[in-house]
């Protein structure tokens, strides 16, 4: 399934397959386009993919760019965790956890990164940027010291401390802009007008987006080539969303699946949820809102593929819902106390918002629902800390005895 060129999501006017990624005509998005797949033997297909590496180039056939020869992090085959207790904990049969805190930088943003830089060094760029909220700087920084790039990384000056030591530390060109991602995205665009730099979340967005499938395509392989009934994913642009559609889409075209594609329920932070509000009020683009949140990592006030989150929402029988800070907490609580998985706020959003479907009743109690966890809880300590009490004793039996006695008595 070979890219044939970039076209517009709007008006469906092609390009080149370069670094550009708003149309000349009408201004919309552009994505990758591909020529149909020709293989008309599935379990061929099916074997191939099998037998290729453990990483996200195994699905190499369909995305834009071929795996690179040298300097490559070895990227994706997270694993896809069935979470029994805590289906139970939420009255359901099959809840699946895909723990994406166990690729390279801890977060799936390694997967677009590895995508993007593929791409960037086959169009002949020596410099690679992006403007991010934290896990895309991690994989950038990375990425970029693996394969010998030189790299510039903007991020809001209030980003968690965890991840600007994960970002420095590989030696990248670190820039701490005074304003909200908003800003810093809106002067990486500026920046990118007049630089012959691969920014991978805008010039380079068309490439970079397509990393995201990979995660559809692990999921149904993982679940022995079937879909779920459900998938709860976080939003922030919505790229991931939508990407992660159109991956099961892309496998029920080529017939390695089959059925129709799942429930999408988007999740959102009250504090920066414009999503979320849209689809409440029935509109069908979003209003720019000013972040307030925990997690900020899903801090974008302004969603570029927010519009197309919303329809995919919608004409899957699915939702977008926004939780609180304290509702985050808990989420992030109560996924590492059922399945030893500590996530970022992000996570806790995900988990959040799925344990409130599973409250109004929104879930079939027999669906197969899997649940993206896109960071690792060592991002996002500050979420964490204080919600757990730790007992200090002196350094003999009789301190230990006196400190636990309490709760012996109470067992």
């Amino acid at each position: 399934m070979p890219p044939e060129s970039l076209r517009c999501k709007e008006c469906r006017t092609e390009y080149p397959l370069d670094a550009r990624y708003v149309c000349e005509r009408c201004f919309g998005p552009l994505e990758v386009a591909y020529a149909p797949h020709t293989s008309s033997d599935p379990e061929e297909l099916r074997r191939k993919i099998q037998a290729g590496p453990t990483s996200l180039w195994r699905y190499a056939d369909f995305l834009p760019t071929a795996p690179p020869a040298h300097g490559a992090v070895p990227t994706g085959w997270t694993p896809l965790v069935r979470a029994d207790r805590l289906a139970d904990e939420l009255g359901l049969r099959e809840v699946w956890i895909k723990n994406e805190a166990a690729n390279p930088t801890h977060s799936f943003k390694d997967r677009v990164v590895s995508v993007a830089l593929a791409r960037a060094r086959e169009l002949g760029y020596t410099t690679v940027a992006c403007a991010s909220t934290g896990n895309l700087a991690n994989a950038v920084a990375a990425h970029a010291a693996a394969a010998g790039l030189e790299s510039y990384v903007f991020v809001p000056v209030d980003l968690e401390e965890q991840k600007v030591v994960a970002t420095g530390v590989y030696g990248t060109n670190l820039i701490a802009v005074r304003g909200n991602y908003d800003d810093v995205n809106r002067l990486c665009t500026e920046v990118s007008a007049d630089r012959d730099w691969a920014f991978v979340n805008i010039n380079m967005r068309p490439y970079y987006s397509e990393g995201s499938k990979t995660l559809a395509f692990e999921t149904a392989e993982q679940l022995a080539f079937q879909l779920p009934d459900r998938v709860v994913c976080p939003i922030a642009s919505g790229s991931l969303f939508t990407r992660i559609a159109r991956g099961f889409e892309e496998w029920l075209e080529a017939g390695l699946i089959q059925g129709s594609l799942p429930r999408f329920n988007g999740a959102q932070a009250e504090g920066c949820s414009p999503v979320a509000s849209a689809f409440a009020a029935g509109h069908e683009i979003c209003r720019p809102v000013k972040p307030d949140t925990i997690a900020k990592s899903l801090a974008i006030g302004n969603p570029a593929d927010g519009p197309y989150a919303l329809a995919l929402a919608r004409r899957t029988g699915g939702s977008i819902d926004a939780v609180g800070d304290e509702e985050i907490r808990e989420g992030i609580r109560l996924l590492a106390r059922t399945t030893g998985i500590f996530t970022e706020t992000a996570g806790g959003v995900t988990v959040a918002v799925l344990a409130s479907l599973a409250r109004r009743g929104e879930i079939d109690p027999d669906e197969r629902v899997v649940a993206y966890i896109t960071g690792d809880g060592l991002k996002t300590l500050d979420a964490a800390r204080g919600t757990f009490e730790v007992t200090e004793i002196d350094p003999t039996v009789e301190a230990f005895e006196l400190a636990t006695e309490p709760v012996a008595a109470v067992a």
